[in-house]
């Protein structure tokens, strides 16, 4: 019988076999918190749930947003055409307990 270890992301309970990619996600996903609260406090106007979606979008692509933020804003636009390309959706973080 063979013994596969296994990480698992405590914001929402994914697993993973490399801890490396484990870590990876749990850093996007700590991104995407801090956006979203970033979003609640700013009183936009939107959601809780429409300010968890745009920060895990935001989070998911921070090296497009930072390439658009370091005067590269084409890179904004790779993501609206991965996204078409792709039709991924995108669910809200898991509440904080």
């Amino acid at each position: 019988m063979a013994v596969v270890v296994m990480w698992k992301c405590d914001r929402d309970g994914s697993m993973f076999t490399d801890k490396k990619e484990a870590d990876a996600y749990d850093k996007m996903l700590e991104l995407a918190e801090h956006f979203t609260e970033f979003l609640k406090t700013q009183s936009t106007g939107i959601s809780e749930a429409e300010a968890e979606n745009i920060g895990l979008l935001l989070a998911k692509n921070k090296d497009s947003v930072m390439s658009a933020c370091k005067g590269k804003p084409e890179a904004l636009l790779e993501i609206s055409d991965e996204s078409d390309n792709q039709e991924s959706n995108v669910t809200a973080l898991p509440a904080k307990s």
